[in-house]
């Protein structure tokens, strides 16, 4: 347990900030996820339209330090990709 009241204080927005990033990260991966099974089951058009939606989080992802850049910029690759290849 935090023995000052500044460290008592972090702790409350940390958790605060975990819970909030954790929520993030989990819509994130649900959306990602949507994306690929519609992929995979070759419904083109409606993967296409959800894609934007999806860079969309992947870039809010990045900006708010929740996945590193590089990490980003190869998830949407793949994406492209994977759409591309089931033409």
């Amino acid at each position: 347990m935090p023995q000052r009241k500044c460290a008592a204080k972090r702790l409350r927005i940390d958790k605060k900030r975990k819970a909030h990033n954790l929520e993030l990260k989990n819509n994130l991966k649900k959306e990602l996820k949507g994306l690929r099974a519609l992929i995979a089951q070759g419904k083109k058009d409606e993967a296409s339209k959800r894609i934007p939606q999806a860079f969309s989080l992947l870039d809010r992802a990045v900006t708010k330090r929740l996945i590193h850049k590089n990490t980003a910029a190869r998830r949407k690759s793949r994406l492209v990709l994977t759409l591309n290849k089931t033409t």
